[in-house]
C-alpha cells in the first residue's frame, strides 16, 4: 500500500512472516523439541521468501495482489503440521494469530500515513515495535492462560462452536483487510478500530467463558479426589479397627491357650497336648487374613473392599499378581483400584435392588505385563446403565471416582475404556510403567 523498491517488500515479508511464527508459537505447543521446531520454521521461512522473490521477478502484478495471501495459506498448513494441538484448536489459534497480524499490519500502515507522511521505514519500524510489544505482553501476561485455555477448548468445546469462533474472526479480518476499499477517511478508520475492538472483545469473552468452565471442571475433579481421600481414610480406619480387635482377641485367647497347655503338661498328657496344638494351628491358619498380593497397600485396600462386597453377598473373584517394586506410587494405584472396586460394588447393589434373584459378581484382575500394568474389573450391572462420551454417567457409579480414575490414568499416559455388555459392566485400563528415573516411557511418539 505504501509502495517502495523490491528490497522493502522483502523486508516487510520477512517481518510479517517472522511475527506470525513468533505469535503462533507462543500460543501453541509444537510436536517437536525446540531445536527441531526452530530449524523447521527457518527452512520454511527461507523457502517462502525465496519463492516470493522469484514470483516478484516473474509476475510482479499477481505477486503484489495475492502473494501475501498465498504465504499465509502455506504458513497455516505448515503450522498445523508442526503443532501438537488438534486441527480445530490449531485453526482457532491461527485465526487469533491472523487477528494479531492484522493489528500490526494496519497499525504500521496507519502510523506511517498519519504521522510520517507514508514513510516506508516508519511502517517497518512500527511493525517491529508492535510485534515486540505483543510478544512481551503474551509471554508475561497471557501465555500460560492461553495454553491452558487451549486445553479447556479441546476438552470442553465442540467442533461447531470452534468453527463459529474462527468464522467470526475471519469475517472481521475480511472487513478490515478488504483490498477494494481505498478511502482513508476518519469514519473508515473509526470502523476499522471498532471492528478490531469488537472482534477482540468477543474472543476475550469466549476466552474467559471457557477458562471458567475448564477451571470449574478442575475443581470438580479436585472435589472427587477429596471424597476419594475421605473414603480411603474410612477404609484404613476399618482395617485399623479390625487389627485392634484382632489383637484383643488374640491376647484374650492366648491366656486360655497357655492355661490348657500348662494343664496338659502338668498331667503328662503328651499325646493329647500334641493333638490340641495341631487343632490350634489349623484354627489359627483359618483366621489369618487373606493374602491377595505382595504389594501391602494394594493387598489391604482390596481386602477391605472384598470384605465389604462379601457382606453384600456379592461373589468376588480376584486375579491379582502385583509386587512392591512397581515404580507407580501406591496412592495412584489405590486411587484407581478403590474407585473401580467401589463403583463395582455400587453397581451390584443397584442390581440387587432391581432383581433379588439375580446373582451379583465382581471379577478383578490386576497384573503386570512387561512394562505395562493391566487392570480389568467386571461386575454385574443393570442393562440400563448408560455411558456418555465413553464414560459412565455419575448416576451409574454413585457419582464417585470416574474422574479420579481418568485423571490418574492420564498422568501415566494410560488407555482406558468403559463398556456395558448386556448387564456386565467392564472397565479396562493399561498404564505405562515409568522407568526408575520417574519418566514415563513413550512408545511410537515423536522425539
Amino acid at each position: 500500500m505504501l509502495g517502495g523498491p523490491v528490497y522493502i517488500a522483502i523486508i516487510r515479508y520477512v517481518i510479517s512472516l517472522l511475527g506470525a511464527i513468533i505469535l503462533f508459537l507462543m500460543m501453541s505447543e509444537s510436536r517437536y523439541n525446540l531445536k527441531k521446531t526452530i530449524i523447521g520454521y527457518m527452512c520454511f521461512g527461507a523457502i517462502v521468501i525465496l519463492g516470493a522473490c522469484i514470483w516478484y521477478v516473474v509476475d510482479w502484478d499477481s505477486c503484489v495482489k495475492i502473494s501475501a495471501f498465498v504465504m499465509y495459506i502455506c504458513f497455516s498448513a505448515f503450522s498445523i503440521y508442526m503443532s501438537r494441538d488438534s486441527v480445530f484448536l490449531s485453526l482457532y489459534k491461527l485465526a487469533l494469530t491472523f487477528y494479531l497480524i492484522a493489528v500490526f499490519l494496519i497499525g504500521g500502515i496507519e502510523i506511517s500515513v498519519v504521522f510520517f507522511g507514508r514513510n516506508v521505514w516508519a511502517d517497518i519500524i512500527a511493525r517491529v515495535i508492535l510485534i515486540s510489544l505483543m510478544s512481551v505482553f503474551i509471554h508475561q501476561k497471557v501465555k500460560k492462560s492461553i495454553q491452558g485455555f487451549g486445553y479447556y477448548v479441546e476438552n470442553e468445546l465442540d467442533a461447531f462452536s470452534v468453527t463459529v469462533m474462527i468464522i467470526s474472526i475471519l469475517f472481521g479480518l475480511g472487513f478490515v483487510l478488504n483490498p477494494n476499499v481505498k478511502e482513508r477517511t476518519p469514519y473508515r478508520l473509526f470502523q476499522v478500530a471498532m471492528n478490531f475492538f469488537l472482534t477482540g472483545a468477543l474472543q476475550l469473552l469466549v476466552f474467559r467463558l471457557y477458562l471458567h468452565t475448564g477451571k470449574e471442571k478442575e475443581y470438580l475433579k479436585e472435589n472427587q479426589l477429596m471424597k476419594l481421600n475421605h473414603r480411603l481414610l474410612e477404609r484404613n480406619m476399618e482395617i485399623l479397627e479390625e487389627s485392634v480387635e484382632s489383637g484383643r482377641r488374640i491376647r484374650h485367647d492366648i491366656r486360655h491357650h497357655n492355661a490348657v497347655v500348662a494343664e496338659y503338661a502338668r498331667r503328662g498328657q503328651n499325646d493329647e497336648l500334641l493333638r490340641y496344638l495341631k487343632e490350634y494351628e489349623e484354627e489359627t491358619d483359618e483366621d489369618m487374613a487373606e493374602t491377595i498380593c505382595s504389594n501391602t497397600a494394594v493387598n489391604n485396600i482390596i481386602s477391605a473392599y472384598t470384605r465389604k462386597a462379601r457382606k453384600e453377598n456379592i461373589k468376588v473373584t480376584l486375579d491379582v499378581d502385583l509386587g512392591n517394586n512397581l515404580a507407580i506410587p501406591n496412592i495412584d494405584l489405590i486411587t484407581i483400584l478403590a474407585n473401580a472396586y467401589e463403583n463395582a460394588i455400587y453397581g451390584c447393589i443397584e442390581v440387587k435392588e432391581q432383581s433379588k434373584d439375580r446373582e451379583c459378581f465382581i471379577h478383578l484382575m490386576v497384573k503386570r505385563k512387561k512394562n505395562k500394568l493391566v487392570i480389568c474389573c467386571k461386575n454385574a450391572c443393570t442393562p440400563e446403565t448408560e455411558l456418555k462420551n465413553g464414560r459412565p454417567k455419575p448416576e451409574a457409579t454413585g457419582g464417585i471416582g470416574v474422574l479420579s480414575i481418568i485423571k490418574t490414568a492420564e498422568n501415566f499416559e494410560g488407555e482406558y475404556d468403559f463398556k456395558n455388555d448386556n448387564g456386565e459392566f467392564i472397565f479396562r485400563l493399561i498404564l505405562n510403567i515409568p522407568h526408575t528415573d520417574g519418566k514415563i516411557q513413550k512408545f511410537g511418539g515423536e522425539d
